[in-house]
């Protein structure tokens, strides 16, 4: 942890910018009394930039479980099913549940 008065931090801001990313912690006086701290940033700094990276970052900070194999596609509709119209296919699906 470092103290630096702040026209000292002025002249030499990215300086201190780079000890703050390697995880250092700025206190910042002013006439000797402590004013400010600057520390390492907590947030993720920029947003995920498709839907796995985003699914991950979830998965590391919140806990979140990821799906182990890759999802089954839908063949699509099969012999048995064309030409029937959706509401026969639900009435079948209801009748079956009965």
């Amino acid at each position: 942890m470092k103290a630096i008065g702040v026209k000292a931090l002025k002249a030499k801001l990215s300086e201190y910018l780079r000890l703050v990313k390697s995880g250092e912690i700025i206190l910042i006086t002013e006439r000797e009394e402590v004013v400010a701290e600057i520390h390492p940033s907590r947030r993720q700094s920029l947003a995920p930039e498709n839907l796995d990276q985003a699914l991950s970052l979830l998965a590391e900070k919140e806990g979140a479980t990821l799906r182990s194999e890759l999802p089954l596609s839908w063949p699509g509709p099969t012999a048995k099913t064309i030409g029937v119209s959706s509401k026969e296919l639900l009435d079948s699906l209801r009748k079956d549940h009965k």
